[in-house]
């Protein structure tokens, strides 16, 4: 697709990091962005700055984990539109599961946002989309999908149930004229990784990973994985024995 065939996008976890960034970029190009977040008073800053450069977004006060409304919000934005052509499942938490605070609650909160979220945010509108054969699904997964890191167990499961959901669903509905990305960041500068006390090789600005992040999406890629430094290196280590890597795992312990 290019930039001018997104007519209406729905981004959700969009008042801060590279949801906002995302949805700045594409409403800077001409896309109606409905940014969608928890955060009402973010999500209108968002929208003044989108206006004051030329786009147009509109704020949606959403909380994804809450999957009954987030569902009931798409279908309800794609009717009073003229049908959502860009869905991008971006909300995203993570947790600190270290010994001392591994546990249900901390699990249940990261796969009721990671997970449930993400599913019904893509799910919501696909038969609408493969009624109109047309439709580009993109989800934000994460290096981090490649194999269970330590102190990430939810984090690193959600993100691999999200990468090979969005697999299935690229098999499944690319002949319905429905496209599908799965997004791979590594490290980014943003609010979730400001306060991380771990090490983070190749670290990437905000506005770094936005620019490569959109033009992945652009380019229709069916998976973008970045850095390729890190890239590499993560895919290299999915494949080590599992003695192997849980010996190495344990220095980050």
């Amino acid at each position: 697709m290019k930039p001018l065939d997104y007519k209406v996008a729905v981004i959700t976890g969009a008042s801060s990091g590279l949801g906002r960034g995302l949805a700045a970029w594409f409403a800077k190009r001409g896309v109606r962005v409905y940014a969608c977040a928890r955060r009402g008073d973010a999500l209108r800053s968002l929208a003044e700055e989108a206006s004051a450069a030329g786009g147009f977004v509109e704020p949606v006060t959403l909380d994804v984990s809450d999957t009954e409304a987030t569902v009931g919000t798409l279908l309800r934005i794609d009717s009073e539109s003229a049908g959502i052509d860009l869905v991008i499942a971006n909300a995203g938490v993570g947790a600190d599961m270290s010994k001392e605070r591994f546990g249900w609650p901390s699990v249940k909160k990261v796969l009721e946002v990671n997970v449930m979220g993400a599913a019904a945010t893509l799910s919501a509108v696909l038969p609408r989309m493969i009624e109109r054969g047309r439709g580009h699904l993109v989800g934000v997964s994460s290096l981090a999908s490649y194999r269970g890191l330590p102190r990430a167990a939810g984090y690193s499961g959600s993100k691999a149930f999200l990468a090979t959901f969005l697999e299935s669903l690229r098999v499944d509905a690319r002949r319905k004229g429905i496209r599908v990305t799965s997004l791979h960041p590594g490290f980014i500068k943003t609010e979730m990784t400001a306060g991380a006390n771990m090490p983070m090789p190749f670290l990437l600005d905000a506005e770094d990973a936005i620019e490569r992040m959109g033009k992945a999406i652009l380019r229709s890629e069916s998976e973008f994985a970045f850095p390729w430094q890190l890239s590499t290196a993560m895919h290299a280590v999915k494949w080590l024995p599992n003695g192997i890597y849980d010996i190495a795992a344990k220095k980050f312990l």
